[in-house]
């Protein structure tokens, strides 16, 4: 017999915490049952195998993303948007370390679910350069180069790749500032 409450959204909400609380196993349905208290079969209602359970999270985890950095910009422009939108970015990865590199890949053009939950980070950072008058190419330029900064320095700060001893914050404050000077002097073709 299910368990009452069980949802997909349940399902993949545990498989998240799971995954966050228990970062050198590898995550598997016998433990999400487990979690859960049910047997392994009552997952398959919910999932299509750790592949399906995978991709729940890696889709659940590009929304709540996506909300963070909504959160983090509303009411804010240009230079106060970047830097806002930059410390939400680098604090949800911070936070949710093992979903984080989920969220990096590029939406697949012919699945739709993944191209929907994608769009909502991608939508926050072209409303915040349309601050910056960038649009259509120079939009697509500018959030590339948004990303590489903020991604590499948050993936180099998660991996312990910053070891030296000048302030880290120091280091990412300036990063997020040059950034924002680079957006100010965008060239015009």
């Amino acid at each position: 017999m299910p368990r009452a409450g069980l949802t997909t959204e349940v399902v993949i909400e545990r498989g998240s915490r799971l995954l966050e609380a228990h970062p050198t196993d590898e995550l598997t349905l016998a433990a999400l049952a487990e979690s859960l208290g049910v047997r392994v079969p009552s997952l398959y209602k919910h999932v299509d195998g750790l592949p399906g359970l995978r991709r729940g999270i890696m889709l659940r985890a590009k929304e709540k993303l996506a909300a963070a950095l909504t959160e983090a910009c509303i009411g804010r422009a240009r230079a106060d948007a970047v830097r806002s939108l930059a410390a939400a970015y680098r604090a949800w990865a911070r936070e949710n370390p093992m979903q984080y590199p989920m969220t990096i890949r590029a939406p697949d053009p012919d699945d739709a679910e993944d191209q929907r939950a994608s769009a909502g980070a991608l939508h926050v950072v072209y409303t915040v350069l349309a601050g910056y008058h960038l649009v259509d190419d120079d939009a697509i330029d500018a959030t590339r180069f948004l990303r590489a900064a903020i991604h590499g320095f948050v993936s180099l700060e998660t991996a312990g790749a910053f070891r030296l001893a000048a302030d880290l914050e120091r280091s990412y404050d300036r990063t997020i500032d040059s950034v924002v000077t680079a957006l100010e002097t965008w060239p015009r073709p």
